[in-house]
């Protein structure tokens, strides 16, 4: 190997930026399905076992009162597996039709909402301008698509401020 050849400087392919950065998966409340069907299976057998064997002595009441309690979280679950049809790049498409202006920074979170924890975005966002003049605040149901809750507002932040110090 000669001198004026120059061997670049690279990663392994372990440790390249793209490893393992597929597109990520939001999680889905419809996984509670799985779990609603099984409670309302094991519930369903401790009620059988009850109304079969109430005579015995290993079968008490308990299993009656544990199997309804638990064929009612199993209709819980049922009632609350809520897909999530849209991502965050549609939650911001959205959020744009709604508020009129071209959204530039923003910020969008999934959370949960209500008893049945029916997933919804979390949209802050500003004005595309270079010192934004307005912002926002939006909820939108990830399984819907509505906008449950919109806040829009000057931006009453002093960006000039900011700017000056940062220089």
């Amino acid at each position: 190997m000669s001198t004026n050849e120059h061997t670049p400087d690279t990663l392994p392919g372990d440790l390249q930026p793209s490893h393992g950065a597929d597109e990520y998966q939001i999680p889905n409340n419809d996984k509670r399905k799985l779990a609603g069907y099984l409670y309302l299976l094991t519930g369903s057998i401790f009620i059988f076992l009850f109304v079969l064997f109430s005579n015995s002595a290993l079968i008490n009441s308990g299993f009656l009162i544990a199997g309804i309690g638990i064929c009612l979280f199993g209709t819980y679950n049922l009632l609350a597996a809520t897909k999530c049809e849209i991502d965050e790049s549609d939650a911001l498409q959205i959020a744009e039709k709604e508020l009129g202006f071209d959204i530039g920074p923003c910020s969008a979170q999934l959370m949960w909402r209500g008893l049945r924890s029916r997933p919804v975005w979390r949209i802050l966002g500003y004005s595309s301008e270079p010192i934004p003049s307005q912002r926002a605040v939006l909820l939108i149901d990830a399984n819907t698509a509505e906008v449950l809750e919109a806040v829009v507002e000057e931006n009453p932040e002093d960006w000039d401020a900011s700017t000056k110090q940062t220089a």
